[in-house]
């Protein structure tokens, strides 16, 4: 497929054999995503693990510094009390019978879902609707909890779940192009010291590979695994 004239620009004074430091990487894609909205910032790790493999699977949940700059809509499956507090924690959505309802109709108006221990029996009905968009309430990721005025929090402040894919990547949003160098070289920095922590006990020799990261339109610009404080990769 043909590269636009705008991406061919964008790539120009990239050499794309040369993995730069964080904040080298950092500094060349903002100055490249010059798109008129802004553009969201995302790293992808490549990871040596088989998660079809359970013993491989790579998940969890990183709260990010300087938050993600998006605005995150939240659901939180609950009654009575629990239900009164997400609803004054600032949650979008509260509900039990009458959200699952919703989302089994394909209305899934939220980013991020929460629920209580309790409330898993209706919401494990939903795990075909809500599992392939990553939705699905976890205990390991901080989503099944009676503590949803924290988890609500996390969510709206910038907490980002990853998960790794069929092929072994990992990919996360870690800001926006409008923030400071700083800001998104910190975020960078949390996300693959996260991932760094989620390492499975079945991951055998190099678990991290590669990293890079782009803006939406722009080129990918690889990171040295060593400016990234993965010197323990290898197994």
């Amino acid at each position: 497929m043909a590269s636009s004239k705008r991406f061919k620009k964008a790539c120009e004074g990239v050499d794309v054999n040369k993995s730069y430091s964080v904040e080298e990487a950092v500094k060349l894609v903002k100055a490249r995503a010059t798109a008129k909205f802004d553009e969201t910032i995302e790293i992808s790790l490549n990871l040596g693990v088989d998660p079809k493999h359970a013993d491989q699977m790579v998940r969890g949940v990183v709260s990010l510094p300087s938050g993600s700059g998006r605005t995150m809509r939240v659901a939180v499956f609950a009654k009575g009390a629990k239900a009164e507090e997400a609803k004054k924690a600032g949650a979008d959505l509260v509900g039990a019978e009458e959200l699952a309802a919703e989302v089994t109709a394909g209305k899934i108006d939220f980013d991020r879902c929460i629920a209580t221990p309790d409330m898993m029996g209706i919401v494990g009905r939903l795990g075909k609707v809500l599992g392939p968009r990553n939705l699905m309430p976890n205990p390991k990721v901080g989503t099944v909890t009676m503590d949803v005025t924290q988890a609500i929090k996390d969510a709206k402040g910038g907490a980002v779940e990853f998960r790794v894919e069929k092929a072994g990547i990992v990919q996360a949003g870690v800001g926006k192009a409008s923030f400071t160098e700083d800001a998104i070289a910190a975020n960078v920095k949390a996300v693959i010291d996260a991932v760094m922590k989620a390492k499975p006990s079945g991951a055998k020799g190099n678990y991290m590979k590669k990293i890079s990261i782009s803006s939406t339109m722009g080129p990918g610009i690889k990171i040295a695994l060593a400016s990234a404080g993965v010197g323990g990769a290898a197994a």
